[in-house]
């Protein structure tokens, strides 16, 4: 049987997909979605479960061994579970995980797990309530129960994803580590990105990681750590406990050259850089009727066009595209 697989022009081998299922969100993080936005994707362009399934089923024969479900927010799809079930049986695909804000997962978690959903990343700025419906517009309380459900109906590992905003939740950080650390949850730090003019509008409040990373140091002793699951962070272990703490540095420390993912939007097309606009849309192919050998083609020639890395510190103002609109 013939091996086939996808490398892009630079030999980094692309194993790892984003799939966002819908453009839309319950929350209104300052840096990602502005408050009041309506300018989504019409439903009757959003790829079907039928079309996403047919384009994951490629990707999977071309060596793709990871899909993460993202949106927006993922859970504001309906049937999302019905598509879970169906991306996991499909052969090859080894990791079905989701990133969501969690604020409907309190019934769906089990559900999702039932159909194949083993990890979560969870987006949690802040544990104060206040300062989290200031960040977000939501409640922290339906947050916290909803991955609380996670654990419970046994998403492992649970990754909490924070965006440390300074002079905004960058006091909290030795906090929200204390949580995942009595929760057994990973916590990643994360920099702000200017996607979109929300994203360039958050740079003012742009906290670099090291500088945190340092004042950390000075209470816990950070090991370094590897953990598997195709992301980009770079890990430490917290000395004298399980507690994993992961630093996401696209712009103080960019992790271009180990760059394994792509992401595909929900109304089909298909990008080839967080922060750059290389794109191959696909809609239009499928409901064409392309073969699966046609699309598997038009895969390795979207690849080829993947770019060496970002300019997020070069060309802040380069992408226009919210960062929903791409997927997470």
């Amino acid at each position: 049987m013939r091996h086939l697989s996808l490398t892009d022009p630079f030999g980094r081998s692309i194993d790892y997909l984003r799939l966002s299922v819908t453009d839309r969100c319950d929350l209104r993080c300052g840096y990602c979605l502005p408050k009041g936005f309506k300018g989504f994707e019409e439903p009757a362009h959003w790829l079907t479960f039928e079309e996403i399934e047919c384009v994951v089923a490629a990707f999977t024969a071309l060596g793709v061994r990871r899909v993460r479900l993202t949106g927006g927010e993922p859970l504001m799809r309906r049937g999302l579970t019905e598509l879970a079930e169906r991306l996991s049986a499909l052969p090859g695909l080894d990791d079905l995980s989701l990133s969501s804000n969690a604020t409907q997962l309190e019934s769906l978690a089990e559900p999702l797990v039932r159909a194949g959903v083993r990890r979560l990343n969870v987006s949690l700025d802040s544990l104060n309530p206040e300062v989290f419906r200031q960040i977000t517009g939501g409640d922290l309380a339906r947050v916290l129960r909803g991955i609380a459900a996670a654990r419970e109906a046994g998403m492992e590992p649970i990754r909490v994803n924070t965006v440390v905003m300074r002079g905004v939740n960058d006091a909290e950080i030795e906090d929200i580590l204390d949580y995942c650390d009595a929760h057994g949850f990973t916590l990643r730090l994360i920099e702000t990105m200017p996607m979109g003019a929300t994203g360039q509008a958050a740079l003012s409040a742009f906290g670099d990681l090291e500088p945190i990373k340092r004042r950390l140091e000075q209470r816990f002793e950070l090991i370094p750590d590897i953990l598997p699951g195709g992301g980009p962070a770079r890990y430490y272990r917290v000395a004298g406990a399980e507690t994993r703490l992961g630093f996401i540095t696209p712009l103080s420390q960019h992790f271009c050259a180990t760059c394994n993912r792509v992401r595909l939007t929900v109304e089909g097309t298909l990008y080839l850089c967080l922060g750059q606009d290389h794109s191959y849309p696909l809609r239009d192919l499928l409901r064409a009727g392309i073969s699966d050998t046609e699309l598997q083609t038009h895969l390795q020639q979207a690849i080829a066009l993947k770019p060496e890395r970002h300019e997020f510190n070069e060309r802040p103002g380069q992408v226009v595209r919210f960062m929903s609109m791409t997927g997470g």
